[in-house]
């Protein structure tokens, strides 16, 4: 929809609270470690180290990562195998013998395993029982095998019983020796490390065909250049989103976004509370943004109406809110199984409490220039901005002005404010029924 007038004056929203590291690099961290459970392993550590500049890496691993993977911390199994990871990948070019990191992975690493095998002795499976196998993969040195699967998929598949953490060993002197990797075979020596698994002499790969971890011989899954070309521009991409909430992206970031987007609302990445920033200072990525996360509603068998559109009714009533509830109107994506288009469904469920929202915002903003509280034009510009707006809805046949439950209250808003020009005409309009 074509924008009718210049923006109102109003106030830029309020920047984004500092991290106690002065920045806000630590609240990126935290969205990305609550959001990123469906994107591949390799591409939540690419997004990672895009956000944390090279020196802060550490650190910030030490403050944000290393907690969440304490067994005494409420964090979600995804989410436990997602930090086991990162903390993995940060040094993924060496070996694991020289990760920082190790330790704590393999204190982690039998903790697990033993409550895992007590619930095993009972009879029963430990919940547990994917984090073992993912630390015991990445303290053999095998990581790279996690990187291709989202950290929801290797915490929801079940394991095949040869891989249950009664079957997983690591022997403890591998941290107290050191060694060098040379290739996938390991073995028992002084100055060397055995790993051992009950089921097998060569590292599993995985098979997800069947929802299940299959045990397979060698060759093992690989990331191909192609693919991991691929993760670093999903991660690039993440990267640039988690920045639209706090500034104006430049038009090279967004045409390097704008191709991503269907992938980053599929992913779960996005809150519903990051899209009020994002519309404030980028609304050129409003409407893609909401048809992905409409589409993706679909793609994860949520019921519809998402629950992405209650943001909509409470927008404030700028020429940037009407113009992207306009492109939303006319959209005929199919969402809900091809039940809805986007736009039935922003018809249905948005426009009559967003026409509601805007009318208790305008008569607040009249209220508070009487009593002398603003000096600014905002009420008049407002009523004008939502009377083209209406306007033109008619005249597409979005809105039937002679129908009572379209545009009872709107016809009495503009009666009430007819000194308007654009009030006057639309009372006009829907007066007489028809255009």
């Amino acid at each position: 929809m074509q924008s009718f007038l210049t923006p109102m004056s109003s106030m830029p929203p309020p920047p984004p609270p500092m991290s106690p590291m002065g920045d806000p690099v630590r609240a990126s961290v935290r969205h990305l470690l609550t959001r990123a459970y469906k994107l591949p392993c390799s591409t939540a550590a690419q997004a990672y180290t895009q956000i944390v500049q090279p020196t802060s890496r550490f650190q910030l691993a030490l403050d944000a990562l290393l907690p969440l993977l304490d067994p005494n911390t409420p964090a979600e199994l995804a989410q436990r195998i997602l930090v086991a990871f990162l903390l993995y990948s940060l040094y993924a070019p060496h070996p694991i013998a020289i990760n920082p990191f190790k330790s704590v992975l393999f204190v982690t690493f039998l903790k697990e395993r033993e409550k895992a095998v007590s619930v095993a002795q009972a009879g029963e499976v430990s919940p547990n029982e994917q984090l073992v196998w993912v630390l015991w993969k990445i303290l053999k040195g095998d990581g790279n095998d996690i990187g291709p699967y989202s950290p929801s998929t290797l915490a929801q598949s079940p394991l095949p019983p040869k891989l249950r953490a009664t079957n997983l060993n690591l022997d403890d002197q591998m941290y107290n020796t050191v060694f060098d990797l040379d290739d996938a075979n390991y073995s028992y020596t002084q100055d060397n490390y055995r790993l051992r698994s009950a089921s097998s002499d060569h590292s599993p790969s995985i098979d997800f065909s069947s929802n299940a971890f299959s045990v397979n011989e060698p060759p093992r899954r690989v990331i191909t250049p192609a693919a991991d070309r691929q993760n670093e521009r999903i991660a690039q991409a993440m990267k640039l989103l988690l920045v639209a909430r706090e500034r104006v992206l430049t038009l090279s970031e967004q045409r390097l976004l704008n191709p991503l987007i269907p992938e980053l609302a599929a992913s779960g990445m996005i809150a519903s509370l990051d899209l009020t920033s994002i519309i404030a200072f980028n609304p050129p990525l409003a409407h893609p943004l909401f048809v992905g996360l409409l589409d993706g509603a679909k793609q994860a068998q949520h019921n519809l109406p998402s629950p992405f559109l209650d943001i909509l009714p409470f927008l404030p009533p700028t020429l940037a809110t009407f113009d992207l509830l306009g492109r939303l109107l006319r959209d005929q994506t199919p969402v809900g199984s091809g039940m809805y288009t986007v736009a039935s469904l922003v018809r249905a469920e948005v426009l009559g409490r967003f026409v509601h929202e805007c009318i208790n915002w305008l008569e607040h903003a009249e209220n508070e220039e009487r009593e002398g509280l603003i000096s600014d034009d905002r009420f008049t510009k407002g009523v004008q901005n939502l009377c083209r707006f209406y306007h033109s809805l008619i005249k597409l046949g979005i809105v039937d002005p002679a129908a009572d439950t379209d545009s009872a209250e709107m016809m009495h808003f503009a009666l009430r404010n007819a000194r308007l020009e654009e009030a006057n005409a639309l009372y006009r309009v829907l007066a007489m029924g028809k255009f």
